[in-house]
């Protein structure tokens, strides 16, 4: 059996709450987990401590039996210091869009063709 340590969603609509579980990979999201081992709070601010609850021995256990955390969880364990931190590297995320890459190279043409026009008549002048 697949085991994952995953978000399983509760709260109502637009206050989301989670549940850290353990569960099998094939169940839904909100479906069927075998064990709660904690909960997470969006809505509160992150220096809280209610934020992030965790059972720290079970999930150490369920680490122990081949469960898979998924990237959410990862990161919150990364954060209580069970889990060595992963390299992530998007480098795309930061970059422009296409018609923005052409927009900025068309403004840079023209503030360089407005600084040669400025340019060019104040060396008239100095000779």
């Amino acid at each position: 059996m697949a085991m994952k340590i995953r978000l399983a969603r509760g709260g109502s609509k637009k206050r989301p709450f989670y549940r850290i579980v353990a569960a099998d990979s094939r169940m839904p999201r909100d479906g069927r987990f075998i064990e709660k081992l904690g909960t997470y709070n969006p809505l509160l601010p992150k220096d809280s401590e209610d934020r992030v609850r965790m059972n720290l021995e079970r999930i150490q256990y369920w680490l122990s039996q081949g469960a898979q955390p998924t990237d959410r969880v990862s990161r919150f364990l990364e954060a209580a210091g069970i889990l060595e931190k992963k390299e992530r590297n998007n480098p795309k995320k930061g970059e422009p869009h296409a018609k923005t890459k052409a927009r900025m190279e068309e403004k840079a043409a023209k503030a360089a063709a407005a600084a040669e026009a400025a340019e060019a008549p104040a060396e008239e002048t100095a000779e």
